[in-house]
């Protein structure tokens, strides 16, 4: 419920006066909040706080706003393409809901994650598991988890994980997505709004990649960046690949959910886009539970999922890569739960960005 109503408020159009007024009330907090951020950033840009260098290429994936823009399939692609151009990818990522505190946690080290969800978060368990032989690692301090990248994982490239606004780790490209169908929200910063830092903060970015389902992308709608933005911008769409099912994953055909009676449930920043691709995908959504980003699930969620599904018939329950990895305790509760895999395509261009990528990366050398 509240969820649903941050996302009218940030990404809809106000129709009642509650919104309009929650606005208006929230606006001195985003005030207060942009000049925080302005205070750090001219902190970084004068110097007065410098960013730590690596002896390795770093690579960041990040967004400007709040919510899935698809960060998790990117860092996956991008993570895939330099290692099979020769370089020795490790990703970092902060581990955002995991319990662990150590400073270096090895979630993987190219093989079976060595850790599970709980401890490291969701999305560095589900890289972790997408990727072979490829290390990936969490902690507070990237600079530090990097540095432990290279001395004892042989890495020579590093990919930050939601790392644009983590200035403290110097990076040699930047790549920043942005939503097609809605890339500044409503235009303000958080609270009021969902972006992080203010537009003109884009300057920093070397890529940008418009991302969301294909009928967003490919819809053609220009962003309006601001004066002075000239980074490139490339497209890219959620691509469903199977869906999988058990500890082991095993992967099924797409086709098996079309005409099929189910009941989905998605705890991710962009829960609406997983319901869009679901019903391309020809599948009869008889119920569906957005749960909040990072959502971690208790017996009362899985309980009331089982109990829906039963209600509404549903003949299968499908959940997202995350979400499945997240309610995995629950086996005995949601039985056969399937988890849609996602991966990034690119509309156009894909060629030109894995080129520019690699300039990038030899010039940095």
């Amino acid at each position: 419920m509240i969820d649903g109503i941050v996302r009218n408020l940030w990404y809809g159009t106000p129709k009642w006066l509650g919104l309009s007024s929650l606005i208006l009330l929230l606006a001195p907090f985003s005030l207060l909040y942009g000049l925080i951020v302005m205070l750090r950033n001219r902190l970084f840009d004068r110097g007065v706080v410098r960013s730590e260098r690596l002896a390795c290429r770093v690579v960041s994936i990040g967004n400007l706003t709040v919510g899935g823009t698809g960060k998790t399939p990117m860092v996956i692609q991008l993570a895939r393409m330099l290692r099979e151009n020769g370089y020795r990818p490790a990703v970092l990522s902060r581990g955002y809901g995991g319990t662990s505190k150590h400073p270096v946690n090895v979630v993987s080290k190219g093989a079976e994650p060595l850790m599970r969800q709980h401890e490291a978060g969701d999305e560095p368990v589900l890289i972790a598991k997408s990727l072979t032989g490829i290390p990936v690692l969490t902690g507070p301090r990237r600079a530090l988890t990097g540095d432990w990248a290279i001395k004892n994982l042989n890495a020579d490239a590093l990919i930050l994980d939601d790392g644009f606004q983590h200035r403290h780790l110097f990076r040699d490209i930047d790549i920043v997505l942005l939503s097609a169908a809605g890339p500044f929200g409503n235009g303000r910063l958080l609270p009021g709004g969902p972006l992080r830092e203010p537009l003109r903060t884009l300057k920093r970015a070397d890529i940008i990649i418009a991302t969301g389902t294909y009928d967003d992308v490919a819809a053609g709608r220009t962003i309006a960046l601001p004066d002075g933005i000239e980074a490139p911008v490339f497209r890219c769409y959620y691509k469903p690949h199977s869906l999988l099912q058990g500890e082991q994953d095993t992967a099924f055909p797409l086709d098996m959910i079309k005409g099929k009676k189910i009941c989905a449930f998605a705890g991710i920043g962009n829960p609406m886009a997983f319901l869009k691709t679901l019903r391309a995908l020809g599948a009869d959504v008889a119920v569906f539970m957005p749960f909040p980003d990072h959502h971690r699930y208790k017996p009362a969620d899985v309980t009331l999922i089982a109990e829906r599904t039963r209600q509404y018939q549903a003949e299968m329950i499908v959940t997202t890569e995350k979400d499945k990895i997240k309610t995995e305790d629950f086996d005995f509760i949601l039985r056969g739960v399937y988890a849609l895999r996602i991966e990034m395509e690119f509309l156009s261009g894909r060629e030109d960005f894995e080129r520019l990528i690699l300039e990038k990366m030899e010039k940095s050398a």
